[in-house]
């Protein structure tokens, strides 16, 4: 039975999408649920397995090739059987001789010799400067390109500011020290820092509701839950993945959920529905060692906040010089909605339950 392979259904911000490299060769053997070529969307990469075994019968549409919902791009026979292809020996090259003129004969006859191995040049020094000045071009992909679009959109279209702060992380830092061992063996997850970063931010997000809010046309959209993206880095670029009312979840849940988004961010096996939507955004550039930055808003949301990296420096602490672990936190807004009040109260909110965590998990 031919089988005819097709695109899968996207979604309704996704309507095309570009095939990668072919993973199979027409006439090969195909497993069953074998990825035949992976899809390349403006938001993941996607999987086209073989939904049965067979043979490669047909590609009908090539790689790098831009496709649509549904359309059919190669066929499957689920009857045929592969075919082997034999192996090619190369045959010995016989080196290459020539007759001499009969001026050169040896009593006249004919002398076969080996012609001559043309002598190898010795390279020249360049005068130019060393080192290769070697160039490649490579088309952008769909989701470098959709990232392109995005931020110029937001920076076009918002009024982004940005606001600073501080956060000592030393309760925080003890309270892992402490329950690091019992909640890996409870909970199956590491006990990070994102956890306590998401639940301070759930708090902030319910006392200024306007920091979680959008605009839609002349309108102001509130949301009565918090979905908040996660900023993940992959090979093929950076992809944000939604928490879902994570203001419902505890520690151990907001761990699994971050841990599996990055996994399968690597294995491009995050689903479109995993990247849409969202109310606010977490980025955390401290992983690479920066120390500062101003992160740019993911339309269509109204704000997105910064971690950095964790340095241990000198502080003031009731009048006394201390060290302390402390991380730079930015939050930036779009100013069309949030008011700098509003934007300063609010980070100002996360950086205390950052720094009371015992009153966050409480709920006081």
């Amino acid at each position: 039975m031919l089988l005819e392979i097709t695109v899968p259904e996207l979604s309704e911000s996704v309507d095309h999408g570009t095939l990668l490299t072919w993973r199979f060769g027409v006439g090969d053997a195909v497993p069953r649920d074998a990825v035949l070529v992976d899809l390349e969307t403006d938001k993941v990469v996607l999987e086209i397995p073989s939904p049965q075994a067979g043979v490669l019968a047909e590609i009908r549409v090539e790689a790098g090739s831009t496709v649509v919902a549904r359309q059919a791009i190669a066929v499957v026979d689920t009857e045929a059987a592969a075919v082997v292809k034999p192996e090619v020996i190369p045959e010995e090259v016989a080196p290459v001789a020539k007759v001499l003129p009969p001026s050169q004969r040896r009593h006249g006859a004919p002398v076969e010799v080996a012609a001559p191995v043309a002598k190898a040049v010795e390279p020249q020094p360049s005068l130019s400067a060393s080192g290769s000045r070697a160039e490649r071009r490579e088309p952008l992909s769909h989701l470098r390109r959709r990232i392109a679009e995005r931020l110029k959109a937001a920076q076009n279209t918002a009024a982004i500011l940005t606001t600073f702060n501080e956060v000592d992380l030393s309760a925080v830092q003890a309270l892992r020290a402490r329950y690091k061992t019992e909640f890996e063996k409870r909970h199956g997850a590491k006990l990070g820092l994102m956890s306590f970063f998401m639940r301070a931010t759930c708090e902030a997000l319910q006392r200024f509701p306007a920091v979680n809010a959008r605009i839609e046309g002349d309108d102001i959209i509130y949301h009565d839950y918090c979905d908040i993206g996660v900023a993940v880095s992959s090979e093929r670029g950076l992809v944000v993945p939604i928490l879902r009312n994570a203001e419902t979840l505890g520690l151990a849940a907001i761990e699994r959920a971050i841990a599996d988004f990055a996994v399968r961010a690597n294995a491009l096996k995050l689903g479109l529905n995993e990247l849409e939507g969202g109310t606010f955004s977490i980025t955390n550039g401290g992983v690479f060692g920066s120390m500062l930055s101003t992160p740019i808003l993911n339309p269509p949301q109204s704000a997105v906040l910064g971690m950095h990296a964790i340095q241990d420096r000198p502080v003031v602490v009731n009048g006394q010089i201390v060290i302390r672990p402390m991380m730079y936190l930015a939050l930036s807004y779009d100013h069309r909605i949030i008011d700098g009040r509003e934007a300063v109260s609010c980070l100002r909110t996360i950086k205390e339950g950052l720094e009371m965590p015992g009153r966050l998990l409480l709920d006081l």
